[in-house]
């Protein structure tokens, strides 16, 4: 073969092979690709197919829970995010443990409703020394501002001062009422709790007469009425309950005393979640303000801008209402939780 035209040949073969090189190589630093496994954008920023998430929950004491825990989990498998998830069962040590297990396991970010207020200085230091962004999901956390990036839940404070107005209505400004506290220490009781009282203040012949927790679940929440019951008898006039669950609980014992919930006794609630509808529907319930749990989509949503060092508010108010029996029938079909 003619020696021009042999090396002629070999420099076609070495361009070639410089392109097919250069080709390669744009495959792999993830600027041009065509691999249905890559889970970076254009630009480098992460997808929800890159982000690892840790996520601490309170535990299932309620519906509203549940239904809290059932949209993180859903919108996370609907966006293809890995979601490291665990259950508290009601123990804020535990809690602690697990967000020390996702800081070990070095997840993109970790989101937690915080079973209490406080105790979550020292853990949620160890994170931020890690370089581990926290979100706050529906509770907040008694910690200064730089160890968490934004909580994304609802004004249990305005929540509070609703159910007041609602129940001032009822009584047309003058009785006497019986509380059922949340779970002691948690942001959610703290607040409601401080917001009613804001608002009766101003109603001088409305009268808490008793109060204590029902822990946020319908058994306790029927245990504490049967004793308020027992103390007070025919005096009671109305029912505030921090969640519709002691509310529902509540409903019970009040029948088995012999009266007519949401007749005899007035009762205002907190969720709204289906049950309680359904006791509207049925004369038992007066009024229940909303308290959305259904913050998967917007946790994801704000977990992946944080990791990709987009800027975030500190507080993501929800968007809620406040629901009565006269559309309780209408509503009820649409509701989630």
């Amino acid at each position: 073969m003619d020696y021009s035209f042999t090396k002629f040949l070999n420099l076609i073969s070495a361009v070639f092979l410089i392109f097919s090189l250069a080709a390669c190589g744009n495959g792999q630093n993830g600027n041009v690709t065509d691999d249905p496994r890559s889970t970076h954008s254009v630009d480098g920023k992460k997808t929800y197919k890159d982000l690892v998430v840790g996520y601490s929950q309170i535990g299932a004491e309620s519906e509203w829970r549940t239904g809290n825990t059932a949209s993180i989990k859903e919108a996370a498998e609907k966006l293809g995010v890995e979601l490291i998830f665990d259950d508290a069962q009601q123990k804020q040590e535990n809690q602690i443990k697990a967000i020390r297990s996702f800081i070990a396991q070095q997840v993109d970010v970790i989101g937690v409703s915080p079973l209490t207020e406080s105790g979550w200085d020292s853990v949620f230091q160890e994170a931020k020394d890690a370089g581990i962004p926290i979100i706050l999901v529906d509770r907040r956390a008694a910690v200064p501002e730089d160890l968490y990036t934004s909580y994304l839940g609802s004004d249990f404070y305005e929540e509070g001062r609703r159910a007041a107005r609602v129940m001032v209505d009822l009584l047309d400004g003058k009785g006497n009422i019986v509380e059922l506290v949340g779970t002691v220490g948690s942001a959610p009781a703290i607040d409601r709790y401080a917001g009613f009282r804001e608002v009766i203040k101003d109603y001088p012949d409305m009268k808490i007469i008793a109060s204590a927790t029902g822990d946020f679940t319908r058994a306790k929440g029927k245990e504490v009425m049967e004793a308020f019951l027992q103390l007070h008898g025919d005096e009671i006039d109305a029912l505030y309950a921090h969640n519709d669950d002691m509310a529902i609980g509540a409903i019970k014992a009040i029948e088995e005393y012999g009266l007519r919930p949401g007749v005899d006794i007035k009762i205002v609630s907190i969720d709204a979640i289906r049950d309680a509808f359904q006791a509207m529907i049925d004369g038992k319930l007066n009024a229940t303000v909303e308290c959305n749990p259904l913050l998967g989509p917007q946790f994801l949503e704000l977990a992946l801008k944080v990791v990709n060092g987009e800027g975030a508010p500190k507080w993501i108010p929800s968007e809620e209402h406040i629901y009565f029996p006269e559309n309780a029938r209408e509503i009820l079909p649409t509701r989630k939780y």
